[in-house]
């Protein structure tokens, strides 16, 4: 007897069921042994049905699904996101648009803050920033503007625009020498925490006073992060200086999640980056990854969030997924 066979013998002995050897000697009638290959088979049927693996996601992990957030009674006070990644053209000021749009169509109050000299953020929402009297620049370097006098409503309800323009550029010289620099963002949000849900300020690409003043002020971090070796460099920069500014400034400070972006699933290097910021990052990157598309810029000329210029398109049902996903972390 082979070693095969003898634990398959064990099992009939144990049961009490004899062995028949195969072949003319077996006792079984030809339509008892197609019973039991029928039973055989939807057993292995069976057995391959709950063994199969749940299907997985760009990131590598098992897609999980986010449920649609309940109505608000109430808003406020706002949790405070910083989009923050010192190098440039990864997606913070796209994510920030779309996210924001998208936590507002899930009944949440956003205020948008522009906390770049160059206005992007402004622009992709259709302010032209050199139209503008007053700014960010002017509620954190005069005292006697009020930051609601500032803020503008966008073309989505629920969502308002905090804008900025060059003259931004020189606060980051004008703050050098004020006392509690690195807390004037959160003096001038203070006043409206309790008006929305959320706030998300996009930084600009760098790592002076400005974002420092971003840190301060939020809860949570937003890093957006393209699937591009290059972008890899920087985090480790970008989290030591939240370590810093969690550590001297701000104690709340953390990350609330690492966010893949400019995603292409038909490059091998896509795929490469993606499973090292997993491996490094784990549980920190968000399960929603937002795919390379050609919607995104049409959307800046159009100077409106994605959810609203191409509402059933891929990006904006990732920018609705990572809303659901921010929403329950």
């Amino acid at each position: 007897m082979s070693s095969s066979q003898q634990p398959a013998r064990q099992e009939e002995a144990a049961r009490g069921t004899p062995h028949a050897p195969q072949g003319a000697g077996s006792d079984n009638t030809p339509s008892e042994q197609s019973q039991g290959s029928t039973r055989t088979a939807e057993n292995g049927t069976a057995s391959a049905t709950t063994t199969a693996e749940p299907p997985r996601g760009p990131t590598g992990r098992p897609v999980r699904e986010f449920p649609e957030p309940e109505p608000l009674a109430t808003h406020g006070p706002a949790r405070v996101l910083a989009m923050c990644n010192q190098k440039g053209g990864v997606g913070k000021t796209t994510s920030t648009i779309n996210l924001g749009a998208a936590l507002a169509e899930y009944g949440r109050r956003v205020l948008l803050v522009d906390f770049d000299p160059q206005g992007a953020l402004s622009v992709g929402l259709g302010v032209q920033p050199h139209d503008l009297e007053q700014t960010v620049y002017n509620v954190i370097i005069e005292r006697s503007t009020d930051v609601t006098d500032v803020i503008r409503t966008t073309s989505v309800t629920g969502m308002d625009l905090l804008p900025s323009n060059i003259d931004l550029s020189a606060a980051e010289v004008q703050l050098v020498a004020e006392v509690g620099r690195e807390h004037s963002l959160l003096r001038v949000l203070r006043p409206v925490l309790e008006e929305y849900d959320y706030i998300l300020v996009d930084c600009q690409p760098s790592l002076g006073l400005l974002t420092v003043n971003a840190l301060t002020a939020a809860d949570g971090v937003v890093i957006p992060l393209e699937c591009e070796f290059f972008s890899l460099r920087g985090v480790a920069l970008l989290i030591d200086t939240i370590d810093k500014v969690s550590e001297r400034l701000n104690p709340k400070l953390a990350i609330t999640g690492i966010l893949a972006t400019m995603y292409d699933a038909r490059t091998l290097h896509s795929k490469e980056v993606m499973a090292r910021v997993v491996e490094a990052f784990g549980e920190t990157v968000f399960d929603t990854v937002i795919n390379r598309t050609v919607r995104f810029p049409e959307t800046t000329v159009a100077g409106r969030p994605i959810t609203q210029w191409s509402r059933k398109s891929a990006g904006a049902r990732a920018y609705r997924t990572l809303a659901r996903e921010v929403i329950s972390r």
